[in-house]
């Protein structure tokens, strides 16, 4: 029997239904719609009442389900058919109930605040006889409400099973005093938990670091500066709330050349339409011959050419600009004729700029910016998330010469964040989501991107303006599990503008700000590092700020890889080779930061 591919039966018929293209952030709204109403045991005529931006969604999801029905003889399921429809047998099937009652004498359950409600209904179906149940939850550590957990089954429990024992286990075994007291008071502003008085035997270690910087781009390339003098990287993370934040970083790291591990590593992030979009725009500047490439992007710059000119210039094939085609040859509206000419020079210049220059152009003087703003009110993306995704591109433009150079770093950045699985278990940084982090710990973590907006997001805020709180708790979780990976160094980085829109700090920063104690005790010595440990890490003392009298065989250090040879160097790029790997490395970046030192001049920190 074929597997059931899910997302492309969804695709199939969301163009079927909607009469568009399927976007992978779309699929991926599409896809938590459909299991959290099946995951909440919703029927069919209830799945209207549960928002989704997606348009027809619950159209789409009845057809869905249809579908995997359809077959004469087969019947198809999912994974989120498997709960629904054991929860449904053991419902309706006496003998089947008894059957499983009967084969378990003791329930356990671990990580219970991530259970949904199906799977709650069918533990207590298998409970009932016996009622030996032990559940193993942190209230605290529910954050995943979006996805049908239900966190109030928690909170409920002792009114389901009025004769259960309530054990609290208050003791953290992981982080140091400081962030363990204030974690502590962080999480008591939430209401809706069990009231707990956490604290840890270990000794105070540093205060929490909170850093505000003063541009988007700042952030990474402060992490990327504090990691470089780390030793065990493999004990390091970056934290983010979403994942397009792993872009800058990796942009940042590779260039500085320090390892690194992407947790939730998601190439799609390189076929976005946006980033299709982008690299289109850059290929009409060096050929404006092709009405297939125009088409793409027709609707998204201020030529205002509707479907029926491109229809018509389609059918023109005399291979000259389709700017003079639309011009002489397809009727227009008169103000377009100006704005036609205008964006013909524009798309011409494109080529002569850098990629940041043209990324700029496109966004503000061809209307990019205005066009995905309408594009998100008719369609329902978020529109933060669109424009973050504009200004990670910006980012990455920084610095870069030609707009092949741009396209190329694109390449670049997609294959490293695949490879980069490679480096699991190596010594490398550990890039995650917040939600990805639960149940990990390292010694240094950078929570990043704490701006209102992100965490909490702007659905978080208008939910909590209206007097709504469970959102905002929920974020106030997210914020708390971030807190708690680390064990004695944790730091805090927020910016005050991205791509020329001013950024607030988020609240939660400026909670945390509050609970530090006004004199913190002195923090006990950081753990010393040999030569021999984890890359051979050393001290600087002489970084390299010059390239002068230095080339190929030039024998320098690094705080991450050691010693290495220089195999060649230009403008851009240095590549060398160390021990174990020969990492190219972005030579600005590196004279920047004092990430490199002749090796007769780099000194063991023990010394």
């Amino acid at each position: 029997m074929p597997v059931l591919n899910k997302k492309l039966i969804l695709r199939e018929l969301y163009k079927t239904i909607a009469g568009e293209h399927l976007a992978d952030d779309q699929m991926d709204e599409l896809t938590t719609y459909i299991s959290f109403v099946k995951n909440k045991l919703l029927s069919p005529d209830q799945w209207e009442c549960v928002p989704c931006s997606v348009p027809r969604a619950v159209h789409i999801a009845r057809e869905y389900e249809q579908f995997k029905r359809s077959g004469t003889d087969k019947l198809l399921l999912d994974y989120d058919d498997m709960l629904t429809v054991a929860h449904e047998a053991l419902s309706q099937d006496r003998k089947l109930l008894q059957r499983y009652q009967s084969r378990y004498d003791y329930i356990l359950t671990d990580e219970s605040q991530d259970t949904s409600l199906v799977q709650h209904e069918i533990i207590g179906k298998l409970a009932q006889p016996h009622r030996n149940l032990c559940v193993v939850a942190d209230d605290d550590q529910s954050i995943y409400t979006w996805r049908a957990a239900e966190p109030d089954y928690l909170l409920q429990f002792k009114q389901v099973y009025p004769d259960a024992k309530l054990l609290k286990m208050v003791q953290n075994y992981r982080s140091s005093r400081n962030i363990v007291e204030v974690a502590n008071r962080f999480i008591k502003q939430n209401k809706q938990r069990y009231d707990k008085q956490m604290f840890t035997a270990n000794p105070p270690q540093r205060p929490i670091a909170i850093a505000e910087v003063a541009e988007y781009e700042d952030q990474a390339k402060r992490v990327a500066q504090s990691v470089s003098a780390i030793a065990n990287l493999r004990d390091t993370a970056v934290l983010y709330r979403n994942n397009s934040s792993s872009i800058a970083l990796m942009n940042e790291f590779d260039r500085a050349g320090i390892p690194f591990f992407v947790r939730d590593g998601d190439s799609r992030f390189f076929s976005h339409w946006v980033v299709e979009d982008m690299l289109n725009f850059m290929r009409m500047a060096f050929t404006d011959r092709r009405p297939d490439l125009l088409a793409k992007i027709h609707l998204k710059f201020n030529g205002y050419i509707s479907k029926q000119q491109m229809a018509a210039l389609k059918d023109i094939h005399n291979g000259e600009s389709v700017f003079d085609n639309l011009l002489r040859h397809v009727p227009l509206q008169d103000y377009q004729i100006g704005l036609l000419q205008e964006s013909k020079e524009t798309f011409a210049r494109l080529k002569e700029m850098t990629p940041q220059a043209a990324i700029r152009v496109i966004r503000t003087k061809l209307g990019y910016d205005k066009a995905v703003e309408k594009i998100c009110e008719r369609i329902g993306f978020r529109k933060e998330y669109i424009v973050g995704i504009l200004n990670t591109l910006d980012n990455i433009a920084d610095g870069l010469a030609t707009l092949p150079d741009f396209a190329a770093r694109l390449k670049h950045l997609e294959a490293i964040m695949l490879s980069s699985k490679r480096n699991r278990g190596d010594n490398a940084v550990t890039f995650s989501t917040l939600h990805s982090a639960k149940g990990l710990e390292f010694e240094h973590v950078f929570m990043i991107d704490l701006v209102e907006g992100i965490i909490p997001s702007q659905e978080d805020i208008r939910s909590c303006d209206k007097g709504e709180t469970a959102e905002m708790e929920e974020a106030v979780r997210l914020f708390y599990v971030g807190m708690t990976r680390a064990k004695f160094h944790l730091e805090l980085l927020s910016y005050r503008e991205r791509g020329g829109e001013k950024a607030k700090r988020s609240r939660f920063v400026s909670y945390v700000e509050k609970l530090q104690p006004t004199s913190v005790a002195s923090p006990a010595p950081a753990p010393t590092v040999s030569v021999a440990q984890a890359g051979a890490a050393l001290v600087l003392s002489n970084a390299i700020r010059t390239w002068s009298g230095i080339g190929a065989g030039t024998k320098v250090t690094h705080p991450s890889f050691g010693l290495g040879e220089i195999v060649s160097l230009d403008e851009e790029a240095v590549e060398i080779q160390f021990a174990s790997e020969r990492k190219r490395m972005h030579a600005p970046t590196c004279l920047s930061r004092g990430l490199l030192a002749l090796a007769e001049e780099a000194v063991p920190p023990c010394e």
